[in-house]
């Protein structure tokens, strides 16, 4: 099998490891990140706001109960590349149709394993996110370093129009009751079985899709969705969103949506030390008082600093790790979005209310 060949990950600072290759034979390089979640393996490498990033699973075991159809949150795998300590060659779930390896193979996803991988998150929390590139391939560490050295970084990196769908495509039952148009940045798909499951006819539209385009589908209300890079450089799509905002129409914004939703209001964002990923993420909603575990993906925040210059817009949610803002909306509209996965594939169901609350805003400004 080819796991048995010899992989090296070679970080940016020259931290290196030696592992076993996992999946195809072949180099890839991204910045390195890592997630705490304990199941949910094969939604997390099929997310695209993971596009580009080398990721660290922090659970031991991985692979063990191999993959299935139903568990995907886009067409293939978005991860540039897998770490992970254990890996499983075969799946012990009666339901799967295959190993993670074969389909890692078939994704073209290159991987290492048999890593410390305790050890290289205590590194990466020590020193910050950067870049890396993992090789199960014939090449020097002086080939891998210069490869490396030119990887561009994730700060001012756009990378949605690499994940968001090319052509606009309908999903639910287009006699429902209500109308979603949902700009795609890098949707999950339980993002729109959220919608549908409540009674949304869905048209998916391209990120940078003109708002008139858009308005011609009467929608009731946008969504914005979560996808991958930094939102800071996406203009085009900035503009549009501060057009939808102009019309009054419902917003609801998710991670990346929401952090372009905040940034087309003139607040800013900026780059964190160590970006958030896992499914037991706590948060406190500052309107209700209660506490809420969640989903959570993004390597970037809405910055604090920037949303206390203006009365405009109120702080739903915070992080309750490191108080970072984790959710906004603007006074007397109904607009609003928040930094975490309220759909949650997978982790807990928590913030599935969000949703609720959107349906609530799209029926009262039908009426």
């Amino acid at each position: 099998m080819e796991g048995n060949n010899s992989a090296v990950l070679l970080l940016a600072d020259g931290t290196k490891f030696v592992g076993k290759a996992i999946g195809k034979i072949g180099t890839t390089s991204g910045e390195i990140a890592f997630n705490t979640g304990m199941t949910g393996y094969q939604e997390v490498f099929t997310d695209p706001s993971y596009f580009g990033q080398l990721l660290i699973m922090n659970t031991v075991h991985i692979g063990n109960y191999g993959v299935h159809p139903d568990e995907v949150e886009s067409d293939s795998i978005k991860i540039a590349g897998l770490i992970t300590k254990k890996f499983s060659d075969i799946a012990s779930r009666i339901s799967s149709n295959g190993t993670l390896n074969d389909y890692m193979i078939s994704n073209d996803t290159v991987g290492i394993s048999d890593i410390d991988t305790r050890a290289l998150v205590r590194h990466i929390r020590n020193k910050g996110a950067m870049n890396a590139i993992i090789s199960s391939e014939e090449k020097s560490i002086e080939e891998l370093t210069a490869i490396l050295h030119n990887v561009p970084s994730m700060e001012g990196l756009e990378l949605s129009s690499k994940v968001s769908t090319k052509t606009a495509y309908t999903v639910g039952d287009e006699n429902a009751a209500l109308k979603v148009a949902l700009l795609d940045f890098g949707v999950k798909k339980n993002i729109i079985r959220c919608l549908v499951e409540r009674g949304c006819f869905v048209k998916v539209f391209p990120l940078n899709t003109p708002l008139s385009e858009m308005l011609a589908f009467q929608p009731d209300g946008f969504m914005l969705s979560n996808g991958p890079g930094d939102p800071s450089v996406m203009t085009e799509s900035i503009q549009i969103v501060a057009e939808i905002e102009k019309t009054n129409i419902p917003i609801f914004g998710i991670c990346l949506g929401h952090q372009i939703l905040a940034i087309s209001q003139g607040l800013s964002t900026e780059k964190m030390f160590n970006g958030h990923r896992g499914i037991n993420h706590p948060i406190k909603n500052m309107l209700t008082g209660k506490g809420e575990i969640t989903s959570q993906n993004h390597g970037f925040v809405v910055s604090d600093q920037s949303i206390s210059n203006q009365d405009k817009i109120e702080v739903t949610h915070r992080h309750l790790n490191d108080d970072t803002i984790a959710g906004i909306q603007i006074k007397n509209k109904p607009v609003f979005s928040v930094q975490y996965h309220p759909e949650a594939s997978a982790g807990p169901h928590d913030s599935r209310y969000l949703f609720d609350q959107f349906i609530q805003n799209m029926k009262t400004y039908k009426n």
